[in-house]
């Protein structure tokens, strides 16, 4: 009868009128039923009682908006012990009770709403000739029901950040088939056992190393084997490492000495600092001093952290982490990258000192030497060193060879010997030298690596043992602390990688919503979201 419209009405429906109003069109339609089940007794009915008519939204048709006028029927109930007289045909195939839209039609918007939020939705759902407002997209998502999941056996769970360093939640993921299956509103024990305490075949809990996690799992799956993440053991690795770096600053200092003494590197003096401000980083620096000298202080009577940053105004933080680096920070400028003339900077003032004083006859020379690059910046060092010759600035002086920062040599720390070439391989050996500590704590920390990637379980007691008298004491008492779950993270493949990944997504969502995103919300979209 309507062969352009007919395609575009649900299943079960029969259209039998149609009207363009501008962008819309308007369908007349109606049940092909010819009886309905009373909703109280079940029994079905076709003594029709009267008719009225519902207006839904369906589906758009090649980008007009289609609304439906469906005429629905009221029974009468023949049974005589029924208390439902009379009622409604029902069709829930095609529309919810008391609803506005058709289900086809609502099932698109949520999924809308689940990608892009609730505003960005509406316009994209408007986009689509399938107007739906935001906070009907968001009423939509929140009404949904959860769909249940398969009882667990190995589960991840891992903080989130409601607010960095401030407020942080906890996410429950399914690591055998990498869904989430809850979010926790806090970071606490007693929430995490209430949980697991709710699926009692978990097996294997994957965790970070918090000790809350460690006493949440303890008390809410007794008999689940706990798996540390080896992420986190290599990271709390690296922190020891530079920990330890930190404490040998005199032997770093010593190496870097030894080092500029072999290269005797040059520096460039052509821009000579501006006036005052040797006398601020000195002043600066004398600053840092005392304030550290007062840390000390404070720290040797007792004083907690928290109370130490209040008497100072400083930050928490910046207190311990001054505390685990045993000392202030060292504020250097880092040196300029090196031009392609600085291999041959030494050998350049040695010619000029000697009265080689011409550019072209320094370039050919200097190509003897391997330099492969132009005549013209040749000639341009000769004439800004001529330049400062006849000015009276001092020729270039010697600057200090400058050392890897600490993080850098942590680094160094944990790398095979021979994958350390050139000035860093020897200076490395310089500083072994000065501080035999940092070479065990490496030899350690390379062993320990190595155990972590498939390496014999009844080797771990021997390292700790060992490095409990090392420069990673701290580490290695943290671990015996939690040694059953470290042996775990050896012998088995579980880690809370896909973890991280889902809580990448809570991330992203949570900053979809525009700060609209509270718990029942979030929760939805983060369950619901494929």
């Amino acid at each position: 009868m309507f062969p352009s419209s007919t395609s575009s009405a649900p299943e079960g429906l029969t259209i039998t009128g149609r009207t363009d109003v501008g962008t819309r069109i308007i369908l007349s339609v109606s049940p092909l039923q010819l009886s309905s089940p009373c909703p109280a007794c079940g029994h079905r009915s076709n003594h029709v009682h009267s008719r009225y008519c519902r207006r839904l939204s369906d589906f758009p048709w090649h980008g007009q908006v289609v609304e439906m006028q469906l005429t629905v029927r009221r029974y009468r109930c023949r049974r005589r012990d029924c208390t439902q007289k009379i009622f409604t045909e029902r069709l829930p195939d095609i529309v919810a009770s008391k609803a506005r839209r058709t289900i086809r039609l609502s099932d698109s918007q949520r999924a809308i709403g689940l990608a892009a939020g609730g505003e960005p939705g509406s316009r994209l759902a408007h986009r689509l000739a399938m107007p739906v407002s935001g906070d009907t997209l968001l009423r939509m998502i929140r009404s949904a029901p959860v769909p249940d999941f398969i009882a667990p056996t190995i589960v991840g769970i891992d903080d989130w950040a409601w607010r960095r360093g401030q407020r942080y939640g906890t996410i429950i993921c399914d690591l055998e088939r990498n869904r989430v299956l809850d979010l926790l509103p806090d970071r606490n024990a007693d929430s995490v056992a209430r949980w697991l305490k709710r699926w009692p075949g978990i097996k294997v809990i994957a965790r970070d190393r918090a000790g809350l996690y460690a006493d949440g799992a303890r008390r809410g799956a007794p008999g689940a084997v706990q798996v540390a993440d080896r992420w986190h053991l290599l990271n709390s690795l690296g922190e020891a490492l530079r920990h330890a770096v930190g404490r040998h600053r005199s032997a770093i200092k010593a190496a870097a000495q030894i080092m500029t003494s072999e290269l005797g590197a040059w520096g460039n003096a052509s821009a000579p600092p501006p006036p005052g401000l040797i006398e601020l980083r000195a002043e600066r620096k004398l600053a840092r001093g005392e304030c550290w000298k007062e840390i000390r202080r404070l720290h040797g009577q007792g004083t907690s952290t928290s109370g130490i940053a209040r008497q100072l105004g400083m930050h928490q933080r910046t207190v311990q982490r001054w505390l685990s680096a045993g000392g202030e920070p060292e504020h250097t400028r880092p040196r300029k990258p090196s031009s392609v003339l600085a291999p041959f900077e030494g050998w350049l003032e040695a010619q000029w000192m000697s009265g080689c004083q011409v550019g072209q006859r320094l370039w050919r020379e200097l190509q003897k030497q391997g330099y492969t690059g132009s005549r013209v910046t040749v000639a341009r060092w000769a004439a800004d060193r001529r330049a400062r010759a006849e000015a009276g600035i001092p020729a270039q002086p010697r600057l200090a060879w400058k050392a890897p920062s600490r993080r850098r040599c942590a680094w160094y720390l944990s790398q095979d010997l021979d994958q350390i070439e050139g000035e860093d391989r020897r200076f490395l050996d310089h500083l072994f030298t000065q501080a035999p500590e940092l070479r065990t704590a490496a030899d350690l920390a390379k062993r320990f690596v190595s155990l972590l990637g498939g390496g014999e379980p009844s080797n771990l007691d021997t390292w700790l043992e060992q490095a409990t008298s090392s420069e990673l004491a701290s580490f290695a008492n943290g671990m015996a602390r939690d040694v059953d779950a470290v042996r775990a993270a050896i012998t088995t493949r579980w880690t809370t990688s896909p973890v991280e990944g889902q809580i990448s997504r809570v991330k992203a969502i949570k900053r979809q919503m525009y700060g609209r995103a509270g718990l029942p919300l979030l929760r939805q979209r983060v369950l619901l979201a494929a």
